[in-house]
């Protein structure tokens, strides 16, 4: 696609895309360096696609759990509403938390406190509750959430090897839940996506994702003239060429690693944009 600045060269892939329902990315090619060279390498644009790919499949699953995950929202809404008494949860035996136990006294300390059985009068009262929160008479009812807060990211390594420490890390490491004090109406949004999260296949999700990014995925590359050098020009733009030879394999097809599986770019389309001067 050839056309000055503004003119709408993005806008029109990125609707072509929203109408098929295909994921889509754009880069600017300008943004990418060469392997060895500090920055992002030209395979994170085929990474990128992919979480692109993952999201739209989630939400799709999501709406089909709607439902039953605003179910699971609303009752743990009443329980909160109308708690019980607690007693402490047996702490699940963490293999990390004898390396970090000594220098961090909460970790592993986010297991869920347990509900003792209600009493008749407990159970009575969250009936009531239960009518009032399906009417919507608790909407603006503050409540107070545990929400699970992700491990900030790492980024003393490259951008490759950091993404894959940091997705192991991820891994073993427990989320830190956060406690914040919402109205009734925005906790049954956080509570119903976490519960849809649950009822989830996730590793189904994840290879329709993949399959959905090799079969549709759109990835728009802007600025493709500010790379498309010749071998007069030097200095500065010393990686440039590098990042062409790296992009070439995958336009004509290659297998790239990412933290939900290989994806192969053999069928993704590809739109390669630059700007033309205005006269």
């Amino acid at each position: 696609m050839i056309g000055p600045t503004g003119v709408g060269k993005t806008e029109i892939a990125r609707r072509m895309a929203k109408i098929v329902g295909a994921p889509f990315i754009k880069v600017e090619a300008t943004k990418f360096t060469e392997v060895g060279y500090v920055g992002r390498d030209v395979e994170s644009m085929v990474r990128d696609l992919v979480d692109v790919a993952v999201r739209l499949v989630k939400e799709q699953k999501k709406l089909l759990v709607e439902d039953e995950a605003r179910e699971k929202a609303n009752e743990k809404l009443v329980k909160l509403l109308v708690p019980s008494m607690k007693k402490k949860a047996n702490q699940n035996n963490n293999p990390l938390e004898s390396l970090f136990g000594g220098a961090m006294p909460n970790f592993g300390q986010n297991s869920d406190e347990e509900e003792e059985a209600p009493t008749e009068e407990i159970k009575t009262k969250r009936s009531e509750i239960k009518q009032q929160l399906l009417n919507g008479q608790l909407e603006e009812e503050k409540v107070r959430i545990k929400v699970e807060q992700d491990p900030g990211a790492m980024g003393m390594l490259g951008t490759n090897q950091n993404q894959q420490m940091q997705d192991m890390m991820n891994q073993l490491l427990p989320k830190k839940k956060v406690e914040r004090e919402v109205p009734v109406k925005t906790a049954r949004k956080i509570l119903a996506d976490e519960f849809a999260d649950e009822l989830i296949d996730q590793e189904s999700a994840n290879q329709e994702a993949i399959e959905l990014a090799e079969q549709m995925g759109i990835i728009f590359i802007d600025e493709i003239d500010k790379v498309a050098t010749n071998n007069q020009n030097s200095g500065q733009d010393v990686s440039r060429q590098g990042v062409q030879r790296d992009i070439l394999p995958i336009l004509e097809g290659s297998m790239i690693q990412t933290k939900y599986g290989t994806v192969s770019t053999e069928h993704m389309l590809f739109y390669w944009c630059w700007c033309i001067p205005c006269c």
